[in-house]
């Protein structure tokens, strides 16, 4: 993977060519693009060898940054991420990230001299919910994104990633409307969800 990094563009290319096919939640700790210094950024998205995260909390990428993204990648090539601290789902506090103490400001995390952000208290199915109300991605890309992508990526397409006969159960609900999350399945098991999902339970 190639992320939090100070690359630049010939040397991002030749990481590609080495072997680097993930770019760790693009946009973030790296250069930003110059139109005569390209920088990671370009390199990793134009190569259709590389996936690309994105942070779509609202924090970390504006909504044009994110369809740029999208216009070159496609969701094919991008994978929806949280990069999420154990504040995610929390209040607003104080909250550890290994040595360091994190402040939690509405949902926001930022090391206390406010300097950076530090990750997430971003969840997937708020990343979805985002994609969709926010961000005007089609139900399909943000699923894609947050589901068939990654696990194509890291080997486990077999199993999981698309509703199909043979895989895992494992799936989630969400509010037709609100596209809030209402149920979850774990391998073919409601772990979140009442028993008017009773009729999605397989046979």
């Amino acid at each position: 993977a190639v992320g939090h990094t100070d690359s630049d563009y010939p040397t991002t290319l030749e990481a590609i060519d080495a072997g680097a096919t993930v770019a760790t939640h693009l946009f973030n700790a790296m250069p930003a693009i110059a139109h005569r210094a390209p920088g990671p950024i370009v390199a990793l998205l134009e190569d259709e060898r590389v996936t690309v995260e994105l942070i779509n909390d609202g924090v970390h990428l504006h909504p044009s940054v994110l369809g740029l993204a999208y216009g070159t990648a496609g969701a094919s090539r991008v994978a929806l991420i949280t990069d999420a601290m154990g504040a995610a789902g929390m209040g607003d506090g104080l909250y550890p990230l290994g040595p360091l103490q994190v402040q939690v400001k509405d949902g926001v995390a930022m090391l206390p001299d406010g300097s950076s952000i530090a990750g997430s208290t971003l969840t997937l199915d708020r990343a979805f919910q985002r994609s969709v109300q926010v961000d005007n991605l089609t139900l399909n890309q943000a699923a894609e994104s947050l589901s068939t992508t990654p696990a194509r990526l890291l080997g486990l397409a077999d199993s999981i990633g698309t509703l199909e006969i043979g895989k895992l159960a494992d799936l989630v609900v969400v509010d037709s409307g609100t596209l809030d999350l209402v149920a979850v399945m774990r391998h073919g098991r409601w772990v979140l969800g009442d028993e008017k999902f009773a009729v999605l339970r397989p046979v």
